[in-house]
């Protein structure tokens, strides 16, 4: 179920840009499990006065049971197919805001359905910030192994090189989130309008790139 965030108190004109640019497309944000999708996804979502969705949410509604039950009773292939199907119901119902699970950009069909139908945004976290992240939470079908952060670093490597073909990529890390909130909304000016690009700190994180 979609939901519509307080909006806080922010840049009008730069929010305001975004909006008329973007249209009918949404926001996707896509990257690992732990990288903070869902939690900056609902803080652009009230910047921009748009509703915010979370895929998974979404995912286990239709399905009537837990993400970590759908793969323990019929499998991680049963859960992508129906994860491309709800991503794509949500992208023709938008714009919004939408956070997906960390394995749904690999999807040929779901990437090919973004690209048409919205701006991605890649939140790149490395190992030591996922595993921070995700120790806090036992509800991870995928690192139910012996070796959690072997998990993490294996996935790194198969997903990083298709999470590259995001339209934006900005460093998620251990800094507020309303920071990192606005270097999202900056590069997607920059993106979006051509003006105001937008540059990651060079200290912690990574170059927005348009």
């Amino acid at each position: 179920m979609s939901e519509t965030a307080a909006p806080a108190p922010t840049h009008p004109t730069l929010e305001a840009d975004i909006a008329a640019a973007l249209g009918p497309r949404s926001i996707v944000l896509v990257g690992m499990m732990g990288a903070g999708k869902s939690t900056i996804g609902r803080r652009m979502a009230a910047r921009l006065h748009l509703p915010f969705t979370d895929a998974d949410t979404e995912i286990e509604t239709a399905a009537g049971m837990s993400i970590p039950d759908i793969f323990e009773t019929h499998g991680e292939p049963y859960f992508r197919d129906g994860e491309a199907r709800v991503i794509a119901r949500i992208l023709d119902g938008g714009p919004i805001v939408l956070a997906t699970g960390g394995g749904a950009f690999m999807r040929e069909e779901t990437r090919h359905r973004i690209r048409n139908k919205a701006v991605s945004i890649w939140l790149k976290a490395d190992t030591d910030v996922i595993m921070r992240r995700v120790r806090r939470r036992a509800d991870r079908p995928l690192l139910q192994t012996a070796d959690p952060e072997a998990t993490v670093n294996r996935l790194l490597s198969e997903r990083e090189p298709v999470y590259q073909n995001a339209d934006l990529t900005i460093a998620s890390r251990d800094v507020p989130h309303d920071r990192i909130v606005e270097e999202c909304l900056e590069a997607l000016h920059a993106h979006l309008c051509g003006a105001r690009p937008a540059v990651a700190p060079t200290d912690d994180g990574l170059n927005a790139t348009p």
